[in-house]
């Protein structure tokens, strides 16, 4: 059978399909070389920089955190750094997060405790404790985690201070979910992993979205002019992503990609915890600019017109040949591409079935925001 590579084209139904389905490759390229190569050929510029580290206040809100608290504290405790403080806000616990922490406080000089009392009147939320945080840090640089993160090397606070020496005073890190059995457990990493990823990739391309409580940094200055969490305060989730749309005004945002960086946190282990946790993403991302709001629907959207479009085109021996082409052209170099942005965060393990993935998370994600949308999504 004879097949040429360009289709005879017509003034029909199937000549149109093809035009679209090759707009929507086109807008799948794009992504990928504007932004997503950006992260996958980026080289990690950490280097012991010839200048005097400054100190850093560490900051961790915790509200019944025991068992976190006494597994990872001593881990944070002990970092390799000449100067820094660490401040848990124990945020009205009623485990045994104080009695953990007085215990510690006497072992470790460096360690300083504030503590909320129980009270109806508080705001749900991180914003007041981290608030109250800084207001008792000593030093300028704060680098702010959770009580379930777990530094995956003695050099966490190095990495981070050290890059955001470089004109940055907002520098996002890397959380990777811990590994554990089932298929929601590789969800939920997938999940986390993309999202990274594109955040650490639309920063390089200087449309940054997304930050990363677990794993921040930011200076006292630049916290004072954007008058803290004030523009955003109403609500209880955004102390990392709204923070920083509002430092963009102020600073370029780096990030860390070095593996040493990352923080190691427990992943939701319920479909309902992974909804309430996508629940306060959606909330945040409703106040993010309209063009970075269409940035983020763009991609999912033209991602499953791409496949719907040439899936549908197989069916037409004369745009057979080109179609498979264009079609496996396009997956192999996005393969390539976003495979090595996932290299960069140590995740390559989730590589091998990453286009349907990549289809099924698309797919997916609409449906996740409209159960959570009807979920109590936040109560601390």
């Amino acid at each position: 059978m004879n097949m040429n590579v360009l289709p005879i084209f017509q003034n029909d139904f199937w000549a149109y399909l093809f035009l679209c389905a090759c707009f929507f490759a086109f807008i799948q390229l794009v992504y990928v070389i504007i932004f997503y190569a950006r992260l996958a050929f980026n080289k990690n510029t950490h280097q012991n920089l010839a200048v005097e580290l400054p100190p850093v206040s560490i900051i961790i809100a915790a509200r019944n955190e025991s068992d976190n608290l006494y597994e990872h504290l001593p881990t944070i405790l002990s970092q390799d750094y000449p100067k820094y403080e660490v401040i848990v806000v124990n945020n009205q616990s009623i485990d045994d997060s104080n009695w953990i922490l007085t215990a510690f406080a006497k072992q470790f000089p460096q360690l300083k405790v504030v503590e909320i009392s129980k009270s109806p009147h508080l705001k749900p939320g991180k914003k007041l404790p981290i608030t109250l945080g800084i207001k008792a840090a000593k030093y300028d640089h704060f680098l702010l985690t959770d009580a379930d993160c777990l530094p995956q090397s003695n050099q966490w606070i190095k990495l981070m201070i050290e890059s955001s020496l470089n004109k940055h005073e907002f520098l996002i890190g890397y959380s990777p979910f811990s590994k554990t059995k089932g298929f929601l457990n590789k969800l939920v990493r997938f999940d986390n992993t993309w999202l990274s990823a594109s955040g650490f990739a639309f920063a390089l391309g200087r449309k940054p979205f997304k930050a990363n409580g677990r794993n921040l940094t930011y200076t006292r200055s630049l916290f004072q002019k954007v008058n803290g969490f004030k523009s955003h305060y109403a609500i209880s989730p955004g102390d990392d992503d709204l923070l920083l749309q509002d430092a963009l005004k102020h600073t370029k945002v780096g990030i860390v990609t070095d593996p040493d960086s990352f923080v190691l946190s427990a992943a939701p282990s319920t479909w309902k915890e992974w909804y309430s946790q996508k629940a306060k993403y959606r909330i945040s991302a409703a106040r993010f600019p309209f063009i970075k709001k269409a940035m983020l629907g763009i991609y999912p959207i033209s991602l499953i017109l791409f496949w719907i479009s040439f899936v549908v085109l197989f069916f037409k021996m004369n745009f057979l040949l080109i179609s498979v082409i264009i079609f496996f052209g396009v997956l192999i170099l996005k393969w390539w591409i976003q495979g090595r942005c996932f290299k960069k965060l140590n995740e390559q393990r989730m590589l091998l079935f990453f286009p349907i993935w990549d289809l099924f998370y698309s797919l997916l994600m609409p449906i996740v925001y409209y159960i959570s949308e009807r979920q109590k999504y936040y109560r601390w």
